[in-house]
């Protein structure tokens, strides 16, 4: 099994070189973030992931969980790793000072979080799904609420769910039956069933807050009708908990991957829950939570792109096999290490380049929820809003889909041993398999990225960003190293724009044509983004080696990566513009019933 080791250096690479957080948070007024706390909370951070959680990473997904009569049991050493997590206050590391947390910055608590999935994407999903129910409770719940939930969840001592999807709908949640019925002291009482629900029942700790979406009796159809609950697995009472709930685990799932992550069907059979905000503007704050859950979910194709090519790197230089093509680099030998192959390094380039690239899309893409969330500028909390609403869908899908191409590439690189389960490299790309499907498939995200961010906003969204990366290109179009690749991408941020163009009138005609382009849009888009944040990287890079400061070793690996990603992954956005220019008539042309076995 690979051994993780958290990126530290590239880590502050982004943070202290390439956007500047230091600036940014004193800017902010994050005082409590100096260079120092933020440099030990990493160390610290790093620590426990290395040490804690990445052992548990292989023998949870071969004990996987346990259910028996409603009760869940997570796999050995998971409640305990996560007492520790808790007792060393990571869980509300971003949490509200009010009710119990430290109060800093959510940029910071992403990249503990980026460790943590690195070390163990099963046991991540405990801490995750309480962290995006914090989220939706401090923006939308009343201020009793928050002072009973949300205090216990920034504690540690209770954990959160979102039960959304139902038996008969996913992503069509207009249609769900969930039921709740008034109570006369003030409560529902909800009844239904929901499905897929991670973290839904466990033992690693005291009770279960469940945000759960149901319709009122008199709800309007569709979305408009539906409202958001607190369904707690034990009532409160005082300081602690009181009955259980009516809400009990009827079975979890036996899945592809994240085996240690429970997946429940959860029962409400009239179940005590409370109204959080406005009756029927439950989607509005359930989607508080999904934008959290969508970027952490994107961040997981990082996290297992990165998992896997450690072990790759690893194998490649230590794995002997042939001899290279212009002769012995190892003669001393039976075989050159594989790593001399060009073929092995198009591999390991390919993971690296979409890894340190994802990385610095989901660096920057905290950044500006850090500056929409405390900025004092109205206008810079509204440009922050923009950029995080453009570039989430992108964050998870295109980041999902990278993240799976390289834990596949991770895997072909230690060839047969690669299918092997003791290596470790196979269950990488099956706990990767799930991130492209879940909080809304890629498909979904692409129509949110076209249809409704792009089109949606008349193309506000994508001006906002393009405006950026022109600026970019203008300032540094002569740059003496860069020049050539600095063109290419203005060449590719103009023809975004205009193929944009083509697509919305196209669309004027038929609908259809949105839905036959948006995925290779988004993917489209994807690279464009990451091409831009390699110039923002390789620019710092060249500027460091031209000084002669700090590790030119390392800077110069920047540099010979953004150059790979230019010349070999950047041109992809060609296939994907024609596929764009294709349409949808090579899709639809086909009748419904001439699909037949």
């Amino acid at each position: 099994m690979p051994e993780y080791k958290a990126p530290l250096r590239d880590i502050r690479f982004l943070t202290d070189e390439v956007f500047d957080y230091p600036a940014s948070y004193a800017a902010l007024g994050a005082s409590d973030a100096s260079p120092d706390m933020v440099a030990a909370i990493l160390e610290e951070g790093a620590k426990f992931c290395e040490q804690v959680l990445s052992p548990l990473n292989r023998s949870g997904d071969e004990e996987e969980c346990q259910w028996h009569d409603g009760v869940v049991t997570t796999p050995k050493g998971f409640k305990e790793a996560f007492a520790q997590y808790v007792e060393g206050g990571w869980n509300g590391l971003s949490a509200d000072p009010a009710y119990g947390g430290q109060g800093l910055p959510l940029s910071l608590g992403l990249i503990v979080s980026e460790m943590v999935a690195s070390a163990n994407q099963s046991w991540a999903m405990y801490p995750g799904l309480t962290h995006g129910a914090m989220s939706a409770l401090h923006a939308h719940g009343s201020e009793e609420q928050k002072r009973t939930y949300l205090t216990r969840l920034t504690e540690g001592r209770w954990t959160g769910t979102m039960c959304l999807t139902e038996p008969h709908c996913g992503t069509d949640l207009g249609i769900i039956k969930t039921r709740a019925v008034p109570r006369a002291d003030g409560s529902y009482a909800i009844s239904g069933t929901k499905i897929f629900i991670s973290a839904g029942e466990h033992d690693m700790s005291e009770n279960i807050v469940h945000l759960v979406l149901a319709k009122l009796p008199d709800a309007p159809a569709g979305t408009k009708g539906i409202s958001l609950f607190i369904v707690p697995k034990f009532l409160p009472q005082g300081d602690g908990i009181g009955e259980r709930n009516a809400v009990s685990c009827g079975s979890i799932e036996h899945k592809m991957g994240i085996k240690a992550s429970a997946t429940c069907v959860m029962n409400f059979d009239g179940a005590t829950g409370f109204l959080i905000g406005e009756a029927n503007k439950g989607l509005n704050c359930m989607f508080t939570m999904m934008n959290h859950a969508r970027l952490g979910t994107g961040m997981q194709g990082l996290c297992l792109g990165e998992a896997s090519y450690q072990g790759a790197v690893r194998y490649a230089n230590d794995r002997l096999q042939m001899r290279a093509l212009t002769g012995p680099k190892a003669p001393d030998k039976a075989a050159d290490p594989i790593i001399v192959h060009p073929d092995v390094r198009r591999m390991l380039l390919t993971m690296k380049a979409f890894n340190e690239g994802n990385r610095a899309l989901a660096y920057f893409t905290a950044q500006q929820l850090d500056i929409a969330h405390a900025a004092e500028s109205a206008e810079a909390r509204e440009q922050a809003e923009n950029l995080l609403a453009f570039l989430t869908p992108i964050c998870k899908a295109f980041m999902t889909e990278t993240g799976l191409e390289a834990t596949n590439l991770g895997m072909q690189v230690f060839g047969g041993h690669g299918y092997i389960r003791e290596w470790g490299m196979e269950q990488l790309v099956r706990d990767c398999r799930i991130a492209p499907i879940y909080e809304g498939t890629n498909g979904i995200q692409a129509l949110d990225l076209l249809g409704r961010k792009v089109l949606g906003s008349q193309g506000k969204l994508l001006r906002g960003f393009t405006r950026l990366v022109h600026q970019f290109c203008q300032a540094h179009a002569g740059h003496p190293r860069l020049a050539a690749q600095v063109a290419q991408l203005e060449r590719l941020n103009q023809q975004w724009g205009e193929l944009t163009q083509k697509v919305g009138l196209a669309a004027m005609k038929n609908p259809d044509e949105v839905g036959a382009a948006a995925l290779d849009y988004l993917m489209y888009s994807g690279y464009i983004t990451l091409g831009w944040l390699w110039l923002r990287m390789a620019l710092v890079a060249d500027a460091r080696v031209q000084a002669g400061e700090g590790d030119s070793a390392y800077y110069q690996t920047k540099l010979a990566t953004c150059d790979f990603y230019f010349k070999r992954l950047l041109p992809r956005t060609e296939a994907h513009r024609a596929a764009v220019e294709a349409g949808s008539d090579c899709l639809m042309a086909l009748p419904a019933e001439h699909f037949h076995l």
